[in-house]
């Protein structure tokens, strides 16, 4: 079994690891602020029980680490909307935040916390059990729960290794593209089969994650819901992600880069109901992100679905549309594909 102190010489081993963000509650309660999604420095110094400058000595020592799983700085108009948006009361003019993949990834570089130390330990025993248990000598009476298991890791494994390197291969191939473009295709039904087969499992078994997913978005304000758009888009490896939240976006909300260095600009709508994205909204996006300020990618993000002349708008001038269903499997976990 792997020692817990190797987690905090091991930059690979600590990133195959961030998505088990659960260990975090079930060593010690971590409180939020009311958006749900992230923390102040104070509040992880309270996490690990130590002192507020040892929380910005390892940001110092980890920034760019620590950006990549969640930490940034918030300033300025961005500080402004946020605040709005939690109900935060700071007359600070710079706010640092970090998101649980964030808070978990502080615990494996922490080393003078014993906290810190237990959420190490408890991480790779449940790493270990996870790796090493036997699918041929399953309990008859709990099958299903490993069969999830096994489904999400191959998910996993299939997201962020496997079609990461039929890209590069693409990139690369000249005789063989056309070939490697159709096997790539076929992983990615593969990988959307076992997300679907896997969300159906959840809800035989009661827990309806779709649900919950749709419940957590209709409660959003449209504030809230650029803010969640933003780290999703972080989470699936975008960087210099901003949400913009000004008058004066001519349709863009958010802008960022993809992990392959691609421009992202994002229009969101949160909206519920029968309201469909009218065509009016469309054209003004794509006018802005073809015309004025040209990007790789643009991205219309909406909790309804595309009205036939707004998607039409979209299939011509390139504009990738992604509507409730596609938001709600994004926000429980699936890889948004155009950010692949």
């Amino acid at each position: 079994m792997i020692k817990e102190s190797v987690l905090l010489e091991s930059p690979s081993l600590r990133s195959s690891v961030l998505d088990r963000t659960d260990v975090l509650d079930r060593v010690k309660a971590l409180s939020l602020l009311p958006d749900g999604m992230h923390v102040t420095t104070a509040m992880v110094a309270t996490y690990f029980e130590v002192s507020h400058k040892a929380i910005e000595s390892l940001v110092f020592d980890h920034r760019k680490e620590l950006a990549a799983s969640g930490y940034r700085v918030l300033a300025g108009t961005e500080l402004t909307s946020f605040k709005e948006v939690s109900g935060i009361q700071s007359r600070s003019r710079a706010l640092a935040l970090y998101s649980r993949r964030a808070v978990l990834n502080a615990a494996m570089l922490l080393r003078d916390s014993e906290v810190a130390r237990q959420v190490r330990v408890y991480l790779l025993d449940m790493e270990y059990l996870a790796r090493t248990q036997p699918v041929d000598n399953v309990a008859p009476t709990a099958p299903d729960g490993l069969d999830a298991r096994i489904e999400q890791r191959i998910t996993h494994i299939l997201g962020k290794t496997v079609v990461p390197m039929f890209n590069a291969l693409i990139t690369t191939s000249g005789e063989h593209r056309r070939e490697l473009l159709e096997l790539r295709e076929d992983i990615e039904n593969v990988e959307r089969r076992l997300c679907w087969h896997h969300k159906r499992l959840a809800t035989l078994e009661g827990e309806a994650p779709t649900e919950n997913v749709r419940s957590t978005l209709k409660a959003m304000t449209w504030q809230a819901f650029e803010q969640h758009v933003a780290e999703l888009l972080r989470r699936d490896g975008c960087t210099d992600v901003v949400v913009r939240q000004a008058r004066s976006d001519r349709g863009i909300d958010i802008t960022g880069r993809t992990a392959d260095g691609r421009t992202v600009a994002v229009q969101c709508k949160n909206r519920s109901g029968r309201w469909t994205v009218p065509s009016a909204d469309m054209q003004k996006f794509a006018g802005a992100t073809c015309a004025i300020d040209r990007v790789d990618l643009a991205l219309f993000v909406a909790t309804c679905n595309f009205s036939h002349e707004s998607q039409a708008i979209a299939d011509l001038t390139g504009v990738v549309t992604v509507n409730r269903e596609e938001v709600e499997a994004w926000t429980a976990g699936v890889r948004l594909k155009a950010l692949r």
